[in-house]
C-alpha cells in the first residue's frame, strides 16, 4: 500500500493510481492487527472435535511437538518410552546437524544448495521433480497416512507432469508469452484458481457435510432414537490398553470445552466491532464488504485448517490471494487496490491462526492439555503479538531501506500483491483463457471423488485420493510431494520388516526429524540477522 511500493511499479503503470498509498503507521497498524487478528480463534472452536477426534486429523507438526512434550513426562510405559526418548533425540540431532550442514552451500539467494538439488535430472528439476533432502517432510510423510502420501504425489503428477507443461505451451494463444512467474494474468493465474477450485469443492463438501450428520444427529436426540446396544468382541491387553489412552484422550479433550455459545457470541461480537472499525482505517473498505468477509471466511477456515491436518500445509496466503482478487473486482478502479490488499490481510489473517489454533488442540490433545487452556494461551500470545509484529516491522521499516530493488530487505511480495491488486480492479474478465472452465471441472471432480469415497465400500474407498491433498502440490511444487513419499515409502517397508517396531518408533522417528530442521531455524536466523552469509553456492548446469 506504501508510496515506495506505488513508485517502483510506476506511476505510468495503467492502475495504478497515486490515490491508492496507504503508508504504515504504528497507530493503524497496531489498531488493524487487534480488530482482526482474533476472529480465527473464535471461528472454528466449534468444530474442534469434528477435526481432531472424529476425522482424526493428522496434523503432523502438532503430533511431532506432542511426542516431544510427552517424551519427557511419560510416568507409564518407562522402557519403552525410554527408547522412545533416545530415538527421537538420535534423529532430532541428526536433522540438526544434517541442516546445519545443507547451511554451507545453500549460498545467498534461493537457487543454490541441497534444496535445489535435481536428484531426478535437470528436466525434472525444471518442473519442481526433485528430492530436495528436506527432514521435515520426510519425517511429515512418516505421520501421515499413506492415502495422504500418495495423494500428494497424484496431485503433483497431474499439475506439473501434465496440466502446467501443458497449458505452458499455449502460451501466446491462452495468455501472453512474455509475463512474469507471479503474473496473475498467465501460467500462474491457471495454479493459484486451480488449486483453489480443489480445495474448495473438498471442503465445501465436507463442511456440508458435518452440518447434515449434526442436524441428524440433533433430530435423533430430540425424538430420543435409541440405538441397540453393541456386543463387544474381546480384546487383548494391548488394544485394550490403547482403548483407554483413547478413551482418556476424548473425555478430557470433550470435558472442559469451550461452550459453543461463547465461540459464536465472540465470533459475531468481533466482527461487528471489527466491521465498525476497519472502514474507519481504510475508507474505501466499505462495512458491507468487511461484513461479507467474516460471513466468507469461517468456510475458508475450516477448507484451510482441514488441509493443513491432511499436509502440514496452511495455504492462508492462496486464501487471501482470493480475497483480494474477489473485492478489489467489487469495488472497482476508485479504492479497489486498498480494499483487496485490506480484505486480503482479513482473510490471510482469520485462516491462518484457525490452522494453527487447531494445530494446537491437536497437540493438547495428545497431551491431555486442557482445551481452554489452550485457547486462553492463544488469546494471550496474539495479543502480544499485535503489539510486538507492528513494533518489529517499524523497527526494521524506519531503519532500513525496506523494499529497495538493490538493498538488503528487497520484500519482493509487496510489489507482487500491489499489481495482483491492480489485476483484480479488472475482475474475472482478466484471467487467462478457459481458466474459469478449469477451475469449474476441478471443482466439480473434487465434489464427485469425495462423493464416491462416501459411497463405496471402505476396502475401495481407502484408495480413493483425497482431493484437498491433491490440490497442495498444484500450487507449491512437486518437490515436497517427493519428500512426502519418500517418508511413506520408508514406513510401509518398516511395516513389512517389523510392523510392531514401526508402530513403537515411526512417530518419535518423524517427530525428530521435524523438530530437528525446525531447530535449525533459530540459528540460521540469528546467522541471517548478523548477516553471515553461507560460504559455498552449490549450484548444478547442463555439461554442456
Amino acid at each position: 500500500m506504501d508510496q515506495r511500493t506505488y513508485e517502483l511499479i510506476g506511476a505510468d503503470y495503467p492502475g495504478n493510481r497515486a490515490e491508492d498509498v496507504k503508508n504504515p503507521s504504528l497507530s493503524w497498524m497496531i489498531g488493524f492487527m487487534f480488530v482482526v487478528s482474533f476472529l480465527g480463534l473464535f471461528s472454528l472452536v466449534a468444530l474442534r472435535k469434528v477435526m481432531v477426534i472424529d476425522y482424526k486429523l493428522t496434523y503432523p507438526s502438532g503430533t511431532a511437538t506432542a511426542l516431544l512434550i510427552n517424551s519427557f513426562h511419560t510416568t507409564t510405559g518407562a522402557e519403552l518410552a525410554g527408547k522412545q526418548v533416545r530415538c527421537l533425540g538420535k534423529y532430532l540431532s541428526i536433522s540438526f546437524f544434517w541442516s546445519c550442514f545443507k547451511w554451507f552451500f545453500s549460498g545467498v539467494g534461493d537457487s543454490c544448495g541441497f534444496d535445489n538439488f535435481p536428484s531426478l535430472g535437470l528436466a525434472a528439476f525444471k518442473n519442481t521433480f526433485y528430492f530436495d533432502f528436506s527432514p521435515t517432510y520426510v519425517g511429515c510423510g512418516l505421520i501421515c497416512p499413506h492415502i495422504v502420501n500418495c495423494s500428494v504425489l497424484l496431485g503433483a503428477i497431474i499439475a506439473w507432469g501434465f496440466l502446467w507443461p501443458f497449458i505452458a505451451t499455449k502460451a501466446g494463444d491462452w495468455y501472453p508469452n512474455n509475463l512474469g512467474s507471479n503474473d496473475f494474468k498467465g501460467l500462474y493465474g491457471y495454479k493459484v484458481f486451480i488449486a483453489i477450485s480443489l480445495i474448495l469443492g473438498d471442503g465445501l463438501y465436507n463442511l456440508i457435510k458435518i452440518v447434515i450428520i449434526t442436524i441428524k444427529e440433533f433430530l435423533n436426540a430430540c425424538s430420543k432414537q435409541t440405538s441397540l446396544p453393541l456386543v463387544v468382541a474381546h480384546q487383548d491387553d494391548e488394544s485394550s490398553k490403547l482403548l483407554m489412552e483413547e478413551r482418556l484422550r476424548n473425555e478430557t479433550f470433550v470435558k472442559d470445552s469451550i461452550p459453543s455459545w461463547f465461540a459464536a457470541s465472540g465470533y459475531i461480537g468481533l466482527a461487528a466491532i471489527s466491521t465498525a472499525t476497519i472502514p474507519y482505517i481504510f475508507p474505501q473498505m466499505r462495512w458491507y464488504l468487511v461484513l461479507a468477509c467474516y460471513i466468507v471466511a469461517p468456510a475458508l477456515a475450516f477448507c484451510n485448517s482441514y488441509g493443513t491436518g491432511l499436509t502440514d500445509w496452511s495455504l492462508a496466503s492462496t486464501y487471501g490471494k482470493i480475497g483480494l482478487f474477489v473485492f478489489a473486482s467489487l469495488v472497482g478502479s476508485k479504492g479497489g487496490v486498498i480494499a483487496g490488499l485490506a480484505a486480503c490481510g482479513v482473510m490471510m489473517s482469520i485462516v491462518s491462526t484457525a490452522a494453527d489454533l487447531m494445530q494446537d488442540f491437536k497437540t493438547g490433545y495428545l497431551t491431555l492439555s486442557s482445551p481452554r487452556s489452550m485457547f486462553v494461551s492463544q488469546l494471550i500470545g496474539t495479543a502480544l503479538g499485535c503489539i510486538i509484529a507492528p513494533l518489529t516491522f517499524w523497527l526494521y521499516w524506519t531503519a532500513f531501506d525496506v523494499g529497495a530493488p538493490d538493498g538488503v530487505y528487497k520484500a519482493p511480495y509487496a510489489v507482487i500483491y500491489r499489481e495482483m491488486a491492480i489485476l483484480g480492479v479488472e475482475g474475472f474478465s482478466a484471467l487467462p483463457k478457459h481458466c474459469l472452465e478449469l477451475c469449474c471441472v476441478f471443482f466439480v471432480a473434487a465434489l464427485v471423488i469425495n462423493l464416491m469415497r462416501d459411497v463405496t465400500p471402505n476396502n475401495v474407498s481407502s484408495y480413493i485420493p483425497i482431493p484437498m491433498a491433491m490440490a497442495v502440490p498444484f500450487y507449491i511444487g512437486a518437490y515436497f510431494a517427493i519428500d512426502m513419499f519418500v517418508g511413506t515409502v520408508i514406513l510401509y517397508v518398516w511395516e513389512q520388516l517389523n510392523r510392531k517396531e514401526a508402530e513403537d518408533y515411526a512417530g518419535a522417528v518423524a517427530s525428530g526429524l521435524i523438530c530437528g530442521d525446525g531447530i535449525w531455524t533459530v540459528p540460521s536466523a540469528i546467522l541471517s540477522i548478523f548477516r553471515i552469509d553461507p560460504p559455498i553456492c552449490m549450484d548444478f548446469t547442463p555439461s554442456s
